[in-house]
């Protein structure tokens, strides 16, 4: 059931079934990431925020910001984050939450058997695309 309730613009309320899944680019056979971009959706001002869904499997680009600030929240499955440098591994279960300071290298990966759900909020908001690294898997 799809809803959007906007009162007197001082809130909005979106439906899951309003989300528009984005497939990010992914070899033949290699598990796909999904993102619904909630940004301009939402009409955030200050904040950029996404949803991914990762097949099991699939991993994202290791990368970092220059300025902006990540949490990511799981929202189904189990996050595996790999973080710093060299990278450390940690494993974020339903319902945690992982904070990345902007400058620190990450890469998500979703090393479970079902999929993965995660709410991903960053502050401030970056125009510019993050310095991709090297894989850490």
């Amino acid at each position: 059931m799809s809803w959007r309730y906007r009162a007197a613009m001082s809130f909005l309320a979106i439906s899951p079934a309003d989300f528009h899944w984005i497939t990010r680019p992914h070899e033949t056979g290699e598990p796909a990431r999904h993102v619904a971009e909630l940004s301009d959706l939402a009409g955030f001002a200050h904040t950029r925020a996404n949803i991914w869904r990762y097949e099991p499997g699939a991993a994202g680009r290791r990368h970092r910001h220059p300025q902006q600030e990540e949490t990511f929240v799981v929202l189904e499955g189990t996050l595996t984050m790999y973080v710093g440098e060299p990278p450390a591994r940690v494993d974020v279960p339903r319902g945690g939450l992982i904070h990345v300071e902007a400058k620190t290298p990450l890469q998500s990966v979703n090393h479970g058997t079902g999929d993965l759900l995660v709410y991903a909020y960053g502050y401030p908001p970056e125009s510019e695309h993050a310095e991709l690294l090297e894989s850490a898997i």
